[in-house]
């Protein structure tokens, strides 16, 4: 059994979407990613900051879906990280009307020493300084370290940043973030200049319109897959890179072929999250749902064709 090491946030979001808004819920990287990895045969630990203000039942259920909580330091006094957005009808732009760091501000990440030498690590979207701290926590370095960041930290931390790309094997980003670190418009020729930083693999999402993973000179494309209704996009990217990583540690496998794979799986789950607000619909998702979802995908992306 692989293990895998989370680093993220783990917050409270209120998020307003065409359909409906919420109050404060159960959001952050690191839930997401956790949520999605559940789904297959791993062990998993979060390393995370929250207040005291965070309920004991959503620590409850990250632990009773399998996952080493025990990295996730609780500042008793201190409030929990918090977001609040609107999306736009389109459902692909947003507005952050709120974004309160509290606890996140004074986060030392600590590794809990059973990870200290996992598989595969997973360093969710946060400040590179606490994703570097991580990997230097590292007792054996992970067979695989995957990279998700965001603009803001190429806008405000871009020498830190390119010293965690340096070090990663997998980086994931939208294909905006792309272009905004790479100045190239080609997702092609972006990839190839990620891959001169550091990563062997760069994965690049499109929303809904899948993600392309790169690889040397080899390219293999995810669609996502059509739904009648996308309810709430918050957390879909997370959602795709927790697939894409518990698919990766379970299997302990990480040839370019069992990464296309990976890509599959996590394509898969984030069509689910986007399907209620928040974290909702992962915390109930099943087994069997995701296989019969699996099946369609394989229906929607395979096909015969004669070549003359």
């Amino acid at each position: 059994m692989g293990k895998l090491l989370i680093v993220g946030t783990v917050a409270f979001d209120a998020i307003e979407t065409p359909f409906g808004k919420t109050d404060k819920i159960l959001g952050g990287a690191a839930t997401f990613i956790g949520l999605a990895a559940a789904q297959f045969t791993l062990e998993s630990a979060i390393v995370s900051i929250v207040g005291g203000d965070f309920p004991q039942a959503y620590l409850d259920l990250l632990k009773n879906k399998g996952i080493d909580i025990s990295g996730i330091e609780i500042v008793k006094n201190g409030k929990t990280f918090f977001w609040k957005g609107k999306y736009h009808n389109d459902l692909n732009s947003r507005d952050t009307l709120i974004t309160d760091l509290n606890v996140l501000a004074n986060f030392n990440p600590k590794v809990p020493s059973n990870f200290k030498n996992a598989d595969v690590l997973m360093l969710g979207n946060l400040h590179p300084k606490v994703q570097l701290s991580v990997i230097e926590q590292m007792e054996v370095r992970p067979k695989l370290i995957v990279l998700d960041t965001m603009n803001f930290w190429m806008d405000n931390t871009l020498p830190e940043l390119k010293e965690v790309i340096r070090l990663t094997d997998v980086m994931t980003i939208n294909d905006e973030e792309a272009r905004q670190l790479t100045k190239e418009y080609s997702l092609v020729k972006a990839a190839q200049k990620i891959h001169t930083m550091g990563p062997k693999y760069v994965v690049i999402k499109k929303g809904e319109h899948g993600a392309l993973l790169f690889h040397k000179d080899e390219v293999f494309f995810a669609p996502a897959l059509p739904l009648e209704e996308v309810f709430d996009p918050t957390g879909a990217g997370d959602t795709f890179a927790g697939g894409f990583v518990g698919y990766l540690a379970e299997t302990e496998n990480i040839s370019f072929n069992n990464l296309r794979n990976a890509v599959i799986h996590g394509s898969n789950l984030a069509s689910f999250c986007v399907e209620k607000f928040g974290t909702e619909r992962m915390k109930e998702l099943s087994k069997a749902e995701v296989e019969n979802r699996l099946d369609q995908f394989k229906q929607l992306t395979q096909f015969d064709i004669e070549l003359q």
